[in-house]
């Protein structure tokens, strides 16, 4: 009898079961689209209607759609008065902290805990700025980021999509700590810090077993190291290999910092993703870039930044400001000959040098540098989608991708300035913002 009343009881359970998922009612969005980007690369259409069910793209067609055929419960979306495209990419944030006279202060006043709820704080500037994805390239505690990039993808809080690095880093190089006293040095040095290639290797495993989505290294030395070291290779040969065979075994991109074009050559014949700044790339780079298919990632409003910071305050130690003024002020004319020879570029910004939440200032800096408009769009978008390994999710508005989604009143395209002031951004089918 217990027998019989038990599968009669699993009976009713799965059946209930059935019921519900038989009941359960799809989220559906209709937004009506005055101008469509759906592909950044290709023209945009007018008069365009973008389906979206339970976060993702379900359709794309022409004319106006009536929402109703969707069901009764089917949210519409006016953009009609648009330019509708798919959400800016960011390939280059230091989602934890930004540049300022303050910022040692801060760094030693506030908890571990205040510097975790404001890069809150900051991912959400970044997403109202129309940046539904960014990768994170390190400066501050890899965990915080690996957290909030958890605490976004289960919804908890509001920003954008984070891909987040581990760093790789030599002893006293750049991507070390710096300018503290010795005890805090040793308090504060990484365990991914590495010397030779076998710690090097070891330095790889350990960021990944810990949450790295892409390792960051520092192939050569950096402005913002507040020592005299210079910006030459600083990572060797044989470290830089052994960093992108194991980083690449382990199905992890590596991005590399690199001013000089020492150390960008060596990196890119090692095998790198992409090079971030890539400040003084020669013809030899060039040539590397193009025979490898690495991305450069220019970053232009960090140099930009540093140079005025440099020339307008005294926080900056000597070391710093002659560093910044000599690179930042040199980044602008490389960045405009490796985009004439072919180089690929995914945008990135720095933003954390640069202020959080101005990021499309760059596709400005990438125009006085001789891109068109819809290059930098791509550049932000179908690159930037490609780099970090999401072409089949992200980067256009295509039936199943998700629905990152973002509308400006006026057409990028014929006026850069748009990018500045964004009406509307969607991220997974959730409208965030909506100044229409």
């Amino acid at each position: 009898m217990k027998s019989i009343l038990k599968n009669a009881v699993a009976g009713l359970a799965l059946a209930a079961a059935g019921s519900f998922a038989g009941s359960a009612i799809a989220e559906v969005t209709v937004i009506h689209a005055g101008e469509l980007l759906a592909t950044p690369g290709k023209a945009p259409k007018k008069e365009q209607t973008v389906v979206i069910e339970n976060g993702k793209i379900k359709a794309v067609q022409a004319g106006y759609i009536d929402a109703a055929q969707y069901g009764d419960d089917a949210t519409v979306v006016d953009l009609k008065d648009s330019f509708v495209m798919p959400g800016l990419m960011d390939m280059h944030v230091h989602i934890q902290g930004e540049l300022s006279p303050s910022g040692d202060s801060e760094t030693l006043r506030w908890s571990s805990e205040e510097v975790g709820m404001h890069s809150v704080y900051f991912a959400k500037k970044t997403l109202m700025a129309g940046f539904t994805t960014v990768r994170d390239l390190g400066a501050g505690s890899p965990q915080h980021v690996y957290a909030l990039r958890n605490a976004i993808d289960r919804g908890w809080v509001d920003g954008p999509r984070i891909v987040a690095s581990g760093g790789v880093s030599p002893t006293g190089g750049h991507g070390d700590v710096d300018g503290m006293r010795h005890d805090l040095l040793e308090k504060y040095t990484s365990k991914t810090i590495c010397n030779g290639p076998y710690d090097c290797r070891r330095a790889v495993r350990e960021a990944v077993k810990y949450g790295a989505d892409v390792i960051k290294i520092t192939a050569t030395g950096g402005v913002l190291s507040d020592t005299n070291t210079g910006t030459g290779q600083q990572m060797t040969d044989d470290e830089l290999k052994e960093i992108m065979d194991t980083a690449h075994s382990l199905g992890r991109k590596v991005a590399a910092h690199a001013h000089a074009a020492e150390g960008i050559n060596a990196a890119l014949r090692a095998g790198v993703d992409s090079i971030e700044h890539g400040s003084y790339a020669d013809a030899e780079s060039i040539k590397l870039f193009k025979k490898s298919g690495a991305y450069l990632v220019p970053t232009l409003i960090a140099g930009d930044t540093v140079v005025q910071m440099a020339k307008s305050s005294d926080f900056m130690s000597p070391a710093i400001k002659a560093k910044a003024l000599r690179v930042g002020g040199d980044m602008l004319s490389h960045f405009e000959v490796a985009h004439k020879a072919g180089v690929k570029i995914a945008f990135g910004t720095d933003s954390g040098v640069s202020r959080h939440g101005i990021n499309a200032e760059e596709a400005l800096l990438m125009a006085k540098g001789g891109m068109e408009p819809m290059e930098i769009l791509v550049s932000a978008t179908v690159n930037a989608a490609d780099l970090v390994g999401m072409s089949e999710s992200l980067g256009t508005i295509e039936a199943g991708k998700h629905a990152d989604i973002i509308a400006m009143h006026g057409s990028p395209l014929e006026n850069l300035d748009e990018l500045l002031d964004v009406d509307f951004v969607m991220k997974a089918g959730k409208t965030l913002k909506n100044k229409n």
